[in-house]
């Protein structure tokens, strides 16, 4: 009977998860400061712009080589002939041409001035 109950419990416990185990009593995390706060964000925001260049840096290559072998399969073609192969490239080339748009645009830092709220006019009033 005691073996089952002490069963019971350990599994009560392994179910009930790591909030209620005795043995996870691990310290409460340090409360950072604003301005630690702050000092680890910029870190982060300068490793992802770090990484995100690097990524710019890297689809460009491959966005050079795609055009590049656009152009080739394009000058093997002549009016009456478009090769599907050639759409497939072209597409290529767009998609990551505008992968490469979007990390530009995204650029992963706090902006620099607020960004004031829209203004909504007011409709004029009468036929229209």
């Amino acid at each position: 009977m005691l073996k089952k109950t002490a069963t019971c419990a350990a599994l009560v416990l392994a179910l009930a998860g790591p909030q209620f185990s005795p043995v996870s009593a691990a310290p409460p995390v340090a409360q950072r400061t604003p301005r630690e706060e702050r000092e680890m964000e910029d870190r982060m925001q300068k490793a992802a712009n770090k990484q995100r260049q690097e990524d710019i840096r890297k689809d460009t290559q491959k966005l050079f080589q795609l055009a590049s072998e656009l152009k080739d399969a394009v000058d093997k073609t002549n009016e009456n002939m478009l090769s599907l192969d050639v759409v497939k490239k072209a597409e290529e080339v767009e998609k990551l041409a505008k992968k490469v748009k979007d990390k530009m645009r995204e650029g992963s830092g706090r902006p620099l001035k607020p960004e004031p709220p829209p203004v909504e006019l007011p409709r004029p009033i009468g036929p229209g």
